[in-house]
């Protein structure tokens, strides 16, 4: 019988807080010639081999999940649908992570994916009606403030914003909708975190794979082969797909909000890393919006504990 630990949550937290501040910088160390979305695809496609041999053991050891499954047709084709939503929007996110990173550079884009919890809460807001007290919208307009501070570089100006940081914000956005999807799914059916990152993987290199064909010549086949075979490629593919196991255990010892916590300034260890490998030059504004971002992000979900312990 599984048995909760804290200990093991919190250690596992910290352990996808240090493959997430890594991770920008992995992904703009690939060389030059090898374009976003083949390396996209190219991720994606180590991140499915890594994750086809757990599921394969994970069943071989009795553990069938969603294989075991009893469902009639109708949540059945529930269940498939969702699965290739969802996996067609990890496909794109993981295609705009990879381009803003490297458009918007590595501390930018890592500080556009802590608007997760904005886009979290403007999908509550719309979809499930619960409503966001006083504190909770001064929170989010700090988040939004000090967003668009660091989209203009720091200016405040319209016209000095970042197109390539914009373009980073729909990550957390894409991962916002798709999370609340999952996390239903997880509530009705037996499927394990092995295969939800298995499923979600797969079908995100298969839809990579249906955009990124058409748009190959013959020529361009050589390039994708190149990216396949390409160290950083199998590197990024290992680290993305760990992150994912490792944030799916931690969150079955621990809160998700304990967890979140723990993982929040992981775009620090970004600045630290980016400037140190790739040579990167961390400026004072991104600094000073960072811990304007993280101060609001800590605080709501201060905010949302507090509400849901006095909630009857």
């Amino acid at each position: 019988m599984f048995q909760r630990s804290a200990a093991k949550g919190v250690i596992l937290s910290f352990g996808s807080l240090a493959l997430l501040g890594v991770m920008p910088v992995i992904s703009n160390s690939r060389p030059a010639e090898i374009d976003a979305l083949t390396f996209a695809f190219a991720l994606s496609v180590w991140q499915t081999v890594f994750a086809a041999p757990v599921v394969a053991l994970e069943t071989r050891r009795g553990q069938k999940g969603i294989f075991g499954a009893i469902m009639s047709p109708r949540e059945g084709r529930r269940v498939v649908i969702i699965g290739l939503l969802t996996g067609m929007m990890f496909g794109l996110s993981t295609y705009l992570y990879v381009l803003g990173t490297e458009m918007a550079g590595a501390a930018n884009a890592a500080i556009a994916l802590q608007a997760y919890p904005l886009f979290a809460i403007l999908l509550e807001t719309v979809f499930l009606g619960r409503r966001k007290n006083v504190l909770e919208l001064g929170l989010t307009l700090g988040l939004c403030i000090a967003l668009y501070y660091i989209g203009t570089g720091g200016t405040f100006r319209m016209a000095g914003i970042s197109v390539w940081f914009l373009l980073s914000l729909g990550v957390p956005f894409l991962w916002s909708i798709a999370h609340v999807l999952i996390k239903e799914e997880l509530a009705r059916t037996p499927i394990t975190p092995a295969q939800v990152t298995f499923f979600r993987v797969l079908i995100s290199t298969i839809f990579l794979a249906m955009i990124l064909v058409p748009a190959t010549t013959t020529y361009g086949l050589e390039d994708v082969t190149t990216a396949l075979l390409q160290p950083i490629s199998i590197l990024m593919g290992l680290v993305y797909y760990l992150e994912l196991m490792i944030w799916f255990y931690a969150v079955r010892h621990i809160d998700v909000s304990l967890a979140s916590s723990i993982t929040t300034p992981w775009p620090a260890l970004t600045m630290i890393v980016a400037a140190a490998v790739l040579g990167d030059r961390i400026e004072a504004y991104q600094i000073g919006a960072f811990v304007v971002v993280v101060i609001c992000v800590y605080a709501l979900s201060w905010a949302g504990l507090k509400k849901q312990k006095v909630t009857p």
